[in-house]
């Protein structure tokens, strides 16, 4: 979508006068940015009138929040991009604060797309689990709140249904049964128990059945299964018996159950406390009700729950999908609602005074709302305590205030290998008091001996702070290293050669029998050594970011090992040799891509055999379980 007209900025050769860059506005909607002094952007907002909101935060100063008037102290520079309509206003600041995350607007932090039920297109189609693009191939059904409610879904289908969820290589592979037929959850089409129409049916009726028409599907099987009674054909009556026990007891233990218009809804509540917000979104899908998500979003000091509710609209919905129906008990303002009309290309049902079954549903989510915030501010409040005892703990005085405190970013290094196999290593990451897992980084440790630990640590350390050095990445406040006084040493000469600070380095060194507790703190500057005792708040937080580099090392580490392992038992096939390897992995580009291919993708590769095909096939395949749950 073209957005701007025209873009408004201040030159930066020139000292900022606001109510002169103000006179050069126009009266149109549009988007501004008001930027500091390090060229960072502080706030991003929209306007339906440029002219007048700007002026707003230089005219009217003594009318400004604390928050806001600290805000427009920093103010250098404002850039301003005018728009046609308001509503490519709202689209253009919803894209800007999710790419630029300004510290002083509303954020929702939720990077991960939700999930699907996923129906593949295939004479037999498979269940599974799926996040990413839709497409029209394929039927998907969503989305679900979290992983959970997709899989929970899938195994009340393969009850009912008996629907396949193993992937296609093993499908068309199969000689006999699997697990998963024989304990009833599978119809094995792979083996021909089931005809491509009998299987057909059963996938119709687990569509009707995400679709929400549960009560017509019952009726159609009791239908059925009096007529295969009268025919006395019983084999077939007692199938249908048994599959309308199993939907009948399913859709009991769903805890809310609709139809009509509210077969699709969103629900949405908000819970505050002390300036801090919650909004708990329940989804209904298909009449049933699958679960709920809290968010809480940062940056609320002196903000409404109308503001809340704004600003998580428009970040859930315009990019989002949109249901029939939207419960809520906070409406958002005028602008965001045609906005989102204009987007969703029709008028959008919202509802702020339910009853009956939409009442007990947002009732539900305002209870769980509330229990969400208050299980957070415990959560916080703890891991504040931890994060500020660290601080004294390592001689932090820069960080006092709440805000210095969540500012505080931790970086810790491991490195895992199996008998000097596949060495790799781990960044995590800790700030605004929690593991930030977007910004977990591993490293593939090359030309290093085997088990030479200290010499893979030097190579992380001087992969991740060159970066730094050159100006790309942040540096942290404090760098962990697990390990002693050896591993602090190294560290210790790589900031060196960088022209780093080793004030940031501290090591972690393992206690007497390794037990957790009577670890001691290494620091690279020359302070003594601490042992903070198994009941410090500081010894706990260390300990929970060490022991998640250890397990995001551990957990790259055995993909790494597994994938060189399926190059060497390629290696190992008779009948495969230089030529015929370097085919394959060209061919499917590389050995995971190998492995997925069928014996049938196999015989197109010159001097494959249908013979050798099939051997390569049970080589790589001799591990794999013939069960696919269709997981993440």
């Amino acid at each position: 979508m073209n957005y701007g007209m025209a873009e408004y900025m201040n030159p930066s050769s020139e000292p900022f006068d606001p109510l002169a860059f103000v006179a050069t506005l126009p009266h149109l909607p549009g988007v501004y940015r008001h930027i500091d002094e390090n060229n960072v952007v502080l706030y991003v907002g929209k306007a339906r009138d440029l002219k007048k909101r700007v002026a707003s935060y230089f005219q009217r100063t003594e009318s400004l929040s604390p928050r806001i008037a600290l805000m427009v102290s920093k103010v250098v520079r404002v850039d301003v991009t005018v728009t046609r309509t308001e509503t490519e206003a709202l689209l253009l600041e919803n894209n800007l604060i999710k790419t630029l995350s300004p510290r002083y607007n509303i954020l929702f932090r939720d990077d991960k797309s939700y999930p699907y039920l996923k129906m593949t297109a295939h004479a037999f189609p498979r269940m599974v689990y799926y996040r990413g693009a839709v497409d029209k191939k394929h039927q998907y059904f969503g989305p679900f709140p979290n992983g959970y409610a997709v899989k929970s879904s899938i195994k009340l289908l393969q009850k009912v249904f008996k629907l396949r969820t193993c992937d296609e290589t093993v499908f068309r592979n199969r000689s006999r049964p699997c697990m998963l037929h024989q304990i009833g959850r599978c119809s094995a089409p792979c083996v021909g128990l089931i005809s491509e129409k009998n299987y057909a049916q059963d996938v119709a009726a687990s569509v009707q059945f995400l679709k929400g028409e549960s009560d017509e599907l019952l009726q159609s099987f009791q239908d059925k299964m009096m007529v295969a009674a009268a025919a006395l054909d019983f084999e077939q009556a007692a199938q249908l018996r048994d599959k309308i026990a199993a939907l009948s007891s399913m859709m009991a233990s769903q805890a809310v159950e609709s139809t009509g218009d509210d077969v699709d809804a969103d629900i949405i509540a908000v819970a505050s406390s002390d300036a801090r917000y919650c909004v708990n979104l329940a989804m209904v899908r298909g009449g049933r009700h699958l679960g709920d998500k809290a968010f809480f979003p940062q940056h609320t000091q002196d903000c409404t729950a109308q503001d809340v509710v704004d600003a998580f609209v428009a970040q859930h919905y315009i990019d989002g999908v949109v249901p029939y129906v939207i419960v809520i008990d906070t409406m958002p303002s005028d602008e965001v609602l045609q906005a989102l009309n204009d987007v969703a290309g029709r008028k959008l049902n919202w509802v702020k005074q339910p009853q009956t079954q939409r009442k007990i549903w947002l009732e539900m989510a305002q209870s769980n709302a509330q229990l969400a915030l208050s299980r957070r501010m415990q959560e916080v409040g703890s891991a504040k305590v931890r994060t500020k005892d660290l601080v004294q703990v390592l001689q932090l005085e820069e960080f006092e205030s709440d805000d210095e405190l969540a500012r505080l970013r931790v970086e810790c290094f491991d490195i895992s290998h199996h008998s000097g196999e596949a060495t790799q290593a781990s960044c995590v990451v800790y700030q605004h008091h929690a593991m930030q897992n977007a910004e977990y980084r591993r490293y593939n440790i090359k030309d290093v001996a085997a088990g030479d630990d200290y010499a893979a640590m030097r190579q992380v350390l001087m992969r991740r702070y060159e970066k730094v050095v050159s100006g790309e990445g942040v540096l942290p406040d404090v760098v962990l290293v697990d390990g002693g006084k050896g591993q602090i040493t190294m560290a210790k000469e790589v900031f060196a050669e960088l022209g780093l600070d080793e004030f940031l380095l501290v090591g972690v060194a393992k206690g007497e029998g390794r037990r957790v507790g009577l670890e001691q703190l290494i620091f690279a500057d020359g302070r003594a050594a601490v042992k903070l005792g198994k009941l410090s708040p500081a010894l706990m937080l260390i300990a929970q970011i060490r022991d998640e580099a250890h397990r995001f090392a551990i957990t790259g580490m055995r993909a790494a090992r597994a994938k060189v392992r399926n190059v060497s038992r390629l290696e190992e096939i008779e009948g495969v040799g230089a030529k015929r390897r370097a085919a394959l992995l060209q061919r499917f580009g590389g050995i995971t891509g190998v492995k997925s291919a069928s014996v049938q993708d196999m015989i197109q590769v010159v001097g494959i055999s249908e013979k050798l095909a099939q051997e390569i096939y049970k080589q790589l395949h001799d591990d794999v379980s013939a069960v696919d749950v269709g997981g993440e």
